[in-house]
């Protein structure tokens, strides 16, 4: 008789099992090495720029890299009792450093971030600096009297920090202290929370609207003959094939006083000529022209989910005596749950990022938290703040996901 007690062998002897083991681990390493090009072209082009901006919301050494006396001296103060001659002196030491290397103007931005108007206080007391001698506390006050003003030094220390958490505060309408505290930001300041919630409302009637409108489509497309279907996702598809740009422009046409949709209520009598609609450069703009724009995204995943139930489950509900309505609430609704979930989510995700739509559209009731970071990139230059704003931003974003997935389940969101 055969020994079968033995592991199976393969043609040159080699165990079976570990002969598999290799061909796996081969087939693996050449999956891997078809796409690690382009693995690492998203990490390095998508990946690694996202992080380095994000960074920059928690970290900026740009006034302790450039006067590092200064803040040597301020380590260890308590932003309470007065500035000690030791700071003054290594400011001073800073400044003409400062002024010799063309560095200030970092500098005293830097510093201005903190407290506005210091910029100026800088500026003018660095072209002054190499002629100051000791008492340099008195030098500095007798060149301008701001330097006895306590909360100048508070505002140069917050900018001594590296790793600053004032950026991030400032995005939730805090302040970051001296000391180390937080406190809220004044009324008249409070407005990135504000446009926080605006922008989650926003997003959140977009995908509702989106939702109503695109069900009842993606539903018929799935249930028309493939040739109309067909022809039919092409309309769908359309937009697409249009600039976001050209589309958003339309609606100012189409949204105006004096525009499209206007002069129709005119004509139908749902409104006067003297009392037209206001419907541009409000919220009710952006609402309308995003829902536009973000409807194919919650018909396309509707459709592909749809088009995977077999139309005999309602039959079969129905030749059971269920009625129209109830065969499809209790059979087929839950079974499109899942295109449900997937376009909700890429509408939602879409929408809280959107920026040039309101800002064309928008108008003041109507801006995003999107529009704010644009600013703070494009005019202010305060890249710190943006990137914080950005980065609350996605944190809230995932905080979603999870909560997403912990009442509906990632792996119940289908795409067809």
């Amino acid at each position: 008789m055969t020994d079968t007690s033995g592991p199976l062998l393969a043609a040159d002897g080699t165990p079976l099992k570990k002969r598999l083991a290799q061909a796996m681990f081969r087939s693996r390493a050449r999956a891997f090495g078809l796409a690690f090009p382009l693995i690492a072209f998203i990490i390095v082009v998508f990946i690694l720029p996202i992080i380095f901006l994000l960074w920059q919301g928690i970290y900026d050494a740009r006034y302790s890299k450039l006067m590092p006396a200064s803040t040597a001296a301020m380590a260890d103060w308590d932003a309470v009792s007065p500035p000690t001659e030791e700071m003054a002196a290594a400011m001073v030491a800073d400044l003409v450093k400062a002024r010799e290397n063309k560095t200030i103007g970092q500098v005293a931005t830097r510093v201005n971030r903190e407290l506005s108007g210091t910029r100026s206080l800088f500026t003018k007391s660095a072209r002054s600096a190499k002629k100051m001698e000791a008492p340099y506390m008195e030098a500095l006050i007798k060149k301008d009297k701001d330097w006895a003003d306590i909360e100048v030094w508070k505002a140069i220390k917050i900018a001594s920090v590296k790793y600053n958490p004032g950026y991030v505060a400032s995005a939730l309408d805090l302040k970051y202290n001296a000391d180390g505290s937080f406190e809220r930001q004044d009324e008249d300041r409070r407005i990135h929370l504000m446009l926080f919630w605006r922008t989650i409302e926003i997003s959140f009637l977009v995908t509702v609207f989106c939702l109503i409108l695109g069900y009842p489509v993606a539903f018929l497309l799935s249930t028309l003959p493939t040739k109309t279907s067909n022809l039919l996702l092409i309309l769908v598809l359309l937009p697409f094939w249009t600039s976001l740009l050209v589309r958003t422009t339309a609606w100012i046409a189409m949204l105006q006083a004096q525009g499209v949709m206007n002069d129709l209520f005119v004509v139908f009598g749902l409104a006067t000529d003297e009392d037209r609609f206001s419907l541009i450069y409000n919220k009710t703009g952006t609402l309308i022209a995003m829902t536009h724009i973000l409807l194919p995204f919650m018909i396309l995943p509707l459709y592909s989910v749809m088009k995977t139930i077999p139309p005999s489950y309602t039959r079969a509900a129905k030749s059971m005596g269920a009625t129209n309505w109830t065969a499809f609430w209790r059979v087929y609704f839950p079974q499109s749950v899942p295109g449900i979930g997937a376009g909700a989510l890429l509408c939602f995700i879409l929408a809280i990022g959107y920026y040039i739509t309101p800002a064309l559209v928008g108008g003041q009731d109507g801006q995003m938290i999107s529009n704010i970071i644009d600013f703070h990139m494009r005019k202010s230059l305060n890249w710190n703040l943006a990137a914080a704003l950005g980065l609350v931003l996605l944190v809230f974003v995932l905080f979603l996901f999870w909560i997403y997935d912990r009442v509906v389940g990632i792996d119940n969101m289908k795409l067809g």
